[in-house]
């Protein structure tokens, strides 16, 4: 399994969202097909046929515990895969 394969399925599962490293956050959500753009210590991303928008700021080099969450949320909801 690869490291962004195992960073998926921990999100997925919800067990360690207070450590998940931001960038690799944001290079699984570009993964998934996500567009970014940053307005001062905002990413948000986006993309065609999803309604919402998911903003993202580190904490440390850390993601957002809530962040993770709403990612899961998204990727279920959505039923996202990696590319």
């Amino acid at each position: 399994m690869s490291k962004r394969d195992s960073i998926f399925q921990k999100i997925l599962n919800g067990t360690s969202d207070g450590n998940i490293p931001f960038e690799t956050l944001v290079n699984l959500l570009k993964s998934l097909g996500f567009e970014m753009r940053i307005k001062g210590s905002h990413h948000i991303f986006y993309m065609n046929g999803i309604d919402e928008i998911i903003n993202l700021q580190a904490k440390g080099n850390k993601a957002k515990n809530y962040q993770v969450e709403q990612v899961r949320k998204l990727i279920l909801k959505y039923k996202l895969k990696l590319n």
